[in-house]
Parts: structure tokens; sequence; C-alpha cells
């Protein structure tokens, strides 16, 4: 049996920082619980060991990593965010955007009428639809 399943995004030093920009940017969003690691750990000592976030009724864990590693996020996964307005779509589009990289541009594609896939500056994807 299986109890849940949830993403988990793992990052180099930066999980905490890339939380707190997620929460901020979608409304009945927050950082739910977080782990350091402590003095003579693994992981650098005050980096997330194991934090669980929400974006809005999404949970969401992360990690930095205690060991560098030769990959990083990749757009096989992303996260679809259904919005409710062209406002909100270009603005999500804008600050999503902002240090990262554009896959495709904020258009209609025939299957929406607006649509954008998206890195942000940490690496991970978003697809942004308006709804």
């Amino acid at each position: 049996m299986v109890s849940s399943i949830t993403p988990c995004l793992m990052f180099e030093g930066r999980a905490e920082e890339a939380m707190t920009f997620y929460v901020g940017l979608f409304p009945e969003s927050r950082i739910e619980e977080m782990e350091r690691y402590g003095p003579g750990e693994a992981g650098r000592e005050g980096s997330v060991r194991r934090a669980r976030f929400s974006l809005g009724r999404q949970s969401v864990m992360c990690i930095d990593s205690p060991v560098s590693h030769a990959f990083s996020f990749t757009p096989s996964f992303s996260f679809f965010v259904e919005c409710e307005s062209e406002t909100r779509i270009r603005e999500l589009h804008a600050v999503l955007g902002d240090g990262g990289g554009e896959l495709m541009p904020l258009d209609d594609y025939g299957f929406s009428r607006a649509f954008a896939w998206l890195n942000d500056r940490f690496g991970v994807s978003w697809q942004l639809n308006l709804a």
C-alpha cells in the first residue's frame, strides 16, 4: 500500500530560495515544514535536508543535495498551471521567466488561446495555460 505520492525537487543549495519564491507567487501556498542540516552532517550546515511546501493544493517536497551532481532539472517534468485570466498568465510568465529560459513563448497554439512553457531561474519547468 502507498500512503502518498509527492513530487520532490532536488537543488544544490537553493531549495529555500526557490520555495520562498514559489510560495510568493501562488495564493494559498506556504512552506509547511523544513529540516536543516546541522554541524557535522552530510549537507552544508543550514541548508535544506528536507522540506515540504504547498503550491495551492499541490504538496511538493524539496532538498538541497549534499552531493554535487552532473544533472539538473529537465522539461520532461513540469508544473502545469491553469490560469484564470490573461493578466495572471502574463504576470506568471514574466516573473517565472525572469532569469530562466523560454521553451515555448506565450502565444495561441490552437490547443489554448494562451500557453507558455519555460524554465525558471532554478531550472524548474513550468507550463502556463489560460483555462
